[in-house]
């Protein structure tokens, strides 16, 4: 999701509920801690010099059971952030500590907010080594040229 996706969002939503794919909820007594500009200079391991950019949200839970973050509260902290870091509309990372520090990429159902998990990969494929993974196969499946399954001895093997 997009910073400008969100802001859009914010206009017409009463509450602001972020959800895990596991359907469990951030409790609604979340703050959002901080909005960034995360610019990642890297270099995969083909050689390819990289470059992203994200605009990073962290969730963090407080015991201030007395506050809710409201839709117009956080639609202000995205337009202060614009405004004195130069964020533009880049997509969105959020960072929430549910066991460890996740990040995770940003949904909406039509309802809530979902953090979405990241998952690693080579963006380098071709020049890391790492072999194609082969179709699996249950021998019991397997049969000869002929038809006939192999037997020992049939000089198949």
């Amino acid at each position: 999701m997009k910073l400008s996706e969100i802001k859009q969002i914010l206009q017409s939503v009463e509450n602001v509920e972020f959800q895990l794919e596991d359907r469990r909820f951030v409790p609604e007594h979340f703050h959002v801690t901080e909005i960034g500009k995360v610019i990642k200079n890297f270099i995969d391991c083909g050689g390819t010099i990289r470059k992203e950019e994200k605009v990073n949200f962290q969730l963090w839970n407080a015991n201030d059971y007395e506050h809710r973050l409201k839709p117009a509260k956080l639609l202000h902290i995205i337009q202060l952030s614009e405004e004195k870091l130069g964020i533009d509309d880049s997509e969105i990372e959020v960072e929430y500590q549910d066991k460890t520090i996740g990040k995770y990429d940003l949904e909406f159902n039509g309802k809530n907010f979902i953090l979405k998990n990241k998952l690693t990969a080579c963006l380098a494929e071709d020049a890391c080594g790492i072999p194609a993974e082969k179709e699996k196969k249950n021998l019991s499946e397997l049969t000869s040229n002929s038809g006939n399954s192999c037997q020992p001895g049939s000089g198949c093997c």
